[in-house]
């Protein structure tokens, strides 16, 4: 088979997503497994450029990984005529300026979201690159977790009849970092520095509902910051000036509301750290990271209130377990192939700018509904 080395810019490969799911899990995978083989019979071969401000880290991701092609100057690898795509895995601050410039270098972009600060930036990157003709992708992760491509079985089957709802339980305990070493970095809890909840995960819950329900036509939401004052990686205490935690109601296309509690702030007593509840008319499902349960009409107990009384009912032992049917490998790796494919054989990717300028603007709205207390509805964009 014909071998052909494709040229990627990791940008932020020192940061935890960009190196373990990115660099590690992704395309150092693909390349341990031979390459990715194309419908031509082609073997496309990523070959990484790795991007950062600490030349120290970069030098050792690349002696450990046996890898020779690191710098810390952006435009000097976006220059590279072997180079065709730009990969961003910066902080959300820093995101905006680096994908305009490889889009006015000419790479096709793939980054992780949100891709802007605000609506108006993820518009204008999207522009930019529609104008230049580039092929752009966005990372939707969530859709390939096991749990949720079962989910989407489930919808795509009619299992549901009339979807109503949909309720999700996100998040964890992240510690202060006084007593223990917190999982979170600090900047996720300085608006200045681009944190908050709310602008970290409305654009994956958008991308969600969007392509699991349908388009998002309202918002409500409430934010707090329940922990006002943390410790960061020097053990330094800083004032926390962003949201841990939003509490949102958004409605859908069909009449179908979805509830979403996401917390940095909450002790988990699920089976999984983010849990998604669909009801529908025929049926319900509860699904997590991996595992799937649904209990179809016909299987659903009679429930009757009555404080008074023990439960009689056991009301999980009644839901069936989906079954995999399937071998879900990294979802990471996953979308990296699909974006790989759409670069080199212009198969289809629909994650792109325009549907991540979405998602910004779920945030954006939500912040204002938050900020005015009040239900804003979401206009199409042009």
């Amino acid at each position: 088979m014909t071998r052909r080395s494709i040229g990627v810019v990791v940008n932020g490969v020192t940061g935890r997503m960009g190196y373990r799911q990115h660099l590690v899990r992704s395309l150092l995978a693909i390349r341990a497994d031979g390459g990715l083989p194309l419908s031509d019979g082609t073997l496309l071969w990523p070959e990484p450029v790795l991007v950062g401000r600490n030349d120290r880290k970069l030098a050792e991701i690349a002696e450990r990984h046996g890898l020779s092609d690191w710098t810390t100057d952006l435009h000097e690898a976006l220059a590279r005529d072997d180079v065709e795509i730009y990969f961003d895995a910066l902080t959300t601050q820093r995101r905006e300026k680096a994908i305009a410039s490889a889009v006015e270098a000419g790479k096709h972009v793939y980054t992780e979201k949100p891709v802007a600060m605000d609506l108006e930036g993820a518009l204008v990157l999207a522009r930019a690159a529609e104008a230049a003709g580039l092929k752009v992708g966005v990372v939707a992760d969530k859709l390939f977790l096991p749990g949720l491509l079962k989910l989407k079985r489930l919808v795509d089957s009619g299992f549901f009849g009339q979807v109503l709802s949909v309720r999700c339980e996100f998040g964890y305990w992240v510690f202060e970092g006084d007593w223990q070493q917190p999982q979170r970095p600090s900047w996720n809890y300085r608006r200045e520095d681009g944190g908050g909840m709310v602008l970290d995960m409305f654009p994956h819950w958008h991308y969600v509902l969007e392509h699991l329900f349908g388009r998002v036509r309202t918002v409500q939401c409430t934010t707090a910051t329940h922990i006002a004052r943390r410790w960061d990686e020097d053990g330094e205490e800083y004032p926390a000036t962003a949201e841990d935690a939003a509490y949102a109601v958004f409605e859908l296309d069909g009449g179908i509301i979805a509830q979403f509690n996401s917390s940095w702030c909450t002790r988990v007593f699920r089976d999984e750290l983010v849990q998604f509840q669909v009801d529908g008319t025929h049926g319900s499902a509860v699904a997590g990271l991996r595992h799937c349960r649904a209990q179809s009409r016909v299987a659903t107990p009679r429930s009757v209130w009555d404080p008074d009384l023990a439960p009689n009912v056991d009301q999980r032992g009644d839901w069936a377990v989906v079954p995999d049917n399937a071998q879900f490998g990294n979802g990471f790796r996953e979308q990296w192939e699909r974006f790989l494919r759409h670069v080199a054989a212009d198969e289809p990717f629909p994650w792109d700018l325009r549907a991540a300028a979405r998602g910004v603007q779920l945030a954006e709205l939500g912040m204002r509904s938050a900020a005015e207390g009040r239900r804003i509805e979401i206009p199409e964009l042009a």
